[in-house]
């Protein structure tokens, strides 16, 4: 959260939410018209999971975020599994959902965050820092007995959503491969699970292993065991001994495409170390290149 004036017809409260929001801080809002909800829920091995999910029951007023159809470009042979999404189409699409620069964003799904927060990063990189993950998502609202809605959200106006994409968040993986031939100041902060990262197990991608000289933060560990995220002064012990001393700006993250290295970053973001940028092409992009060097074990 990060405090904010009123403006000047005082119809909003005089709190923005950046990074989290809980159950009963969204509960309180629902009827706001400065307020707009995605639901992003979303399976990789099942795509259309989350959709039909949303179909049966969402939040109050939510529209549905699809990450392949919406927050995805089409994948190309020198891509990962989920490029970055072509800038203005994606900014229509914000649009068409009423986003003003006053709105406030809120996004969640019933995966601990993880397909959430790649809707929070690129709202974020698009300038639009009024978004947050609802904490605990999907599961923490139905345990708390909240209202939930099986029809189409209301129609709202569209309007028209002004980006500016800032290039600087971004490492590319021409940046990896100068890094790793001539040295550099990156810190490639590897999200996926221990196993994945040693090369141990290799569900989804055709190679097992990661990057030369990056470090695995498995986003598991930003999560307590109700699936909220960590109190911020945990996450800041957790990422300040994964930097050991190097600056959140140096950190790129990744993970298998793009998508859950946003939870890092978001997690940084919270403890307070925020200027982490993010590989977006991330592991399934780097193994394109068979020239590429792979590492496995620790």
């Amino acid at each position: 959260m990060t405090p904010k004036d009123n403006d000047a017809e005082g119809r909003h409260d005089n709190m923005m939410f950046d990074t989290l929001v809980s159950c009963a801080q969204l509960a309180e809002r629902l009827d706001d018209p400065d307020w707009r909800i995605f639901d992003c829920r979303f399976d990789l091995a099942d795509t259309g999971r989350g959709e039909q999910a949303y179909a049966q029951a969402h939040l109050p007023g939510a529209f549905y975020a699809h990450l392949d159809r919406d927050l995805s470009s089409p994948i190309t042979p020198q891509s990962g599994r989920h490029p970055l999404p072509a800038v203005q189409p994606l900014c229509r699409w914000i649009g068409a959902h009423g986003v003003q620069p006053e709105t406030q964003v809120v996004v969640y799904d019933d995966t601990g965050g993880t397909m959430a927060v790649r809707l929070w990063w690129l709202l974020r990189w698009l300038g639009h820092t009024r978004v947050a993950v609802l904490d605990g998502g999907w599961q923490a609202w139905t345990a708390a007995q909240l209202a939930t809605d099986g029809a189409p959200p209301r129609r709202v106006p569209a309007s028209e959503f002004r980006c500016t994409p800032d290039w600087r968040q971004v490492v590319r993986t021409a940046d990896i491969r100068q890094q790793l031939e001539q040295g550099g100041g990156l810190l490639l902060l590897d999200a996926r699970t221990r196993e994945r990262f040693r090369g141990d197990a290799e569900p989804i991608d055709p190679v097992a292993g990661h990057i030369p000289g990056a470090i695995n933060v498995p986003l598991q560990q930003n999560l307590a065991a109700d699936g909220t995220f960590h109190h911020p002064a945990t996450l800041h012990r957790l990422y300040s001994t994964a930097l050991d001393g190097r600056a959140p700006g140096d950190v790129a993250a990744m993970c298998g495409s793009g998508v859950t290295a946003c939870h890092n970053l978001l997690a940084m973001q919270i403890a307070g170390l925020p200027g982490g940028r993010l590989y977006a092409g991330s592991w399934s992009e780097w193994i394109r290149d068979p020239a590429h060097p792979v590492a496995t074990g620790d």
